[in-house]
């Protein structure tokens, strides 16, 4: 268990440097490409997985990744904490914070998981709220890293277009251009735009622009990304937002307003013929499960920036 009084969080990317997302992702890659097999650098170290919201990729990608590593993971559904039965947030963190040696939170509300951080003396790391969703931009870019070469993330106004909701993921895109100094295209409905505060920060760092036209977002992007129009806990608004939605899906033409080599991600899980087209998602310029696979690798990035 650790001692440090000023542990490492990961709340949003914003709480790396430039340099150190560079070092996860590099970290990351030697890893998946094999570079100490074997090593077990997390040995004896255990991390609490706390789930509020349910998950496939988040819990297995951890989990495993703790394995792989040498450590433990546990598994604390809501219902198996007192968190579920009302405990306060600053109690449940001095608690856990004596067992493990970090937590990783999936959850509603990031005001939560910036509370947990406070009173915690040990890393907690945010698998998910419904403002940010870090994790998965590590995933992101760890994929274009490995598509188009690590020299990628040195370059300054590579574009990149988010076609739909301005939710967790536009968010944690507007984080991830301002901290790259790449070009951000977001497309959304009048009525869905991500948050003013968040696309201001970004602003002060890069260029970010906001449009109503799914084309002109993706006209010469790198890659080209979407999200449910739905998300988790927003079932009651799913009729209103297919029709809000309409017209934002990724088509092959669509497609074809990016560059030639541009390719195609999705967080998953995906509304085939909703938010994307058949052809996109299973076609050849998607990524997505290549995306996904390499929730395990940044996971494992991540831990080791923060617990070694």
């Amino acid at each position: 268990m650790s001692n440090d009084p000023e542990p490492r969080h990961l709340l949003t990317l914003n709480d790396l440097t430039r340099a150190e997302l560079l070092e996860v992702l590099d970290r990351s890659q030697r890893m998946m490409d094999g570079e100490g097999a074997g090593d077990r650098p997390l040995s004896g170290r255990s991390l609490a997985m706390v789930f509020q919201k349910s998950s496939t990729r988040t819990r297995v990608s951890f989990e495993v990744g703790m394995y792989q590593l040498g450590g433990r993971a546990i598994f604390l559904a809501e219902r198996d904490t007192q968190i579920g039965r009302g405990e306060v947030v600053s109690d449940t963190a001095r608690v856990l914070s004596g067992y493990v040696d970090a937590i990783m939170i999936r959850t509603f509300d990031q005001a939560q998981v910036e509370e947990l951080a406070h009173w915690s003396s040990i890393p907690v790391i945010n698998g998910l709220t419904d403002q940010f969703h870090p994790c998965q931009l590590l995933a992101d870019l760890l994929t274009l890293r490995q598509e188009f070469g690590p020299e990628l993330l040195e370059e300054r106004g590579v574009r990149v277009a988010w076609i739909g909701d301005g939710n967790n993921m536009a968010h944690s895109w507007l984080n991830a251009a301002a901290l790259l100094g790449w070009e951000l295209r977001i497309a959304s409905p009048e009525g869905y735009d991500p948050d003013p505060n968040v696309v201001k920060a970004a602003s002060r760092k890069t260029q970010v622009l906001l449009t109503r036209d799914p084309a002109e977002a993706a006209e010469g992007a790198w890659v080209v990304n979407t999200d449910v129009w739905a998300s988790m806990g927003q079932e009651e608004e799913a009729e209103a937002r297919i029709d809000a939605f309409s017209g934002f899906q990724v088509t092959p033409e669509l497609m074809d307003r990016a560059r030639s080599d541009a390719v195609f991600l999705h967080c998953l899980p995906a509304h085939r013929g909703e938010e994307v087209a058949a052809e996109v998602i299973d076609g050849p310029r998607s990524r997505v499960f290549e995306e996904a696979k390499n929730r395990l690798h940044a996971q494992k990035g991540l831990l080791l920036h923060l617990l070694t």
